[in-house]
């Protein structure tokens, strides 16, 4: 079984259209898709609206996504491919909660692809993709923290140039492949062969 996440550093930068492109690419891995959403503060994970609950049936929710056109980035990964496509909300910070049935769901999967960042803090996938857009300030902790791990940084056409990002030095890319993003197309024949390729390489390291 593989396991590939894509994160990125801020939200609207084009991960979901990774995963998407991933899922076109490689429809031979019959993915089980994986969208994860911590919610902060007075938003409730059940359905991500706004919420003063405390209870503990609220801090969780696991859902499979089975409308192929409603729009949402679950459901955008069926059109593309996946066998199955699950949204987990948890509150910011209890991720840990959910991998218990993160974990199940995975062993039930043929390949999962995953578009998180904090789920690195769980497990480690065979490849690490993290989607970065100079054009955008923000920058996530958590893409901060695992940056250094990523297999390959994917940005739009033209490179990173000189980013914006405060208290984010691209030391941490240093030998890091960064691949090219063209939207609409956001996974190129290049992309998908460097995918492949790392998750051969994998694949060997693991028999010998």
């Amino acid at each position: 079984m593989a396991i590939v996440v894509v994160g990125g550093h801020s939200r609207n930068i084009g991960k979901t259209s990774v995963v998407e492109g991933l899922i076109r690419g490689m429809p031979e891995m019959r993915w089980t898709a994986f969208k994860i959403t911590q919610f902060g503060h007075g938003m409730c994970s059940a359905n991500g609206e706004p919420c003063d609950c405390e209870t503990s049936e609220h801090t969780l929710a696991v859902s499979e996504e089975r409308d192929r056109a409603s729009g949402t980035d679950s459901s955008r990964y069926l059109p593309a491919g996946a066998v199955r496509s699950l949204w987990v909300r948890t509150r910011m910070g209890d991720l840990a909660e959910a991998m218990p049935r993160i974990r199940r769901e995975l062993e039930q999967s043929e390949n999962a692809v995953i578009e998180s960042n904090s789920i690195l803090r769980f497990l480690r996938p065979d490849v690490y993709l993290s989607v970065l857009d100079p054009a955008v300030e923000d920058f996530k902790d958590s893409a901060l923290l695992y940056l250094d791990r990523a297999d390959a940084v994917l940005v739009p056409e033209g490179g990173l140039g000189r980013p914006g990002w405060k208290g984010v030095s691209l030391r941490l890319m240093e030998g890091t492949p960064v691949l090219t993003m063209r939207p609409p197309v956001y996974v190129s024949d290049d992309v998908v062969a460097f995918v492949r390729a790392r998750l051969r390489q994998r694949e060997n390291a693991s028999e010998e």
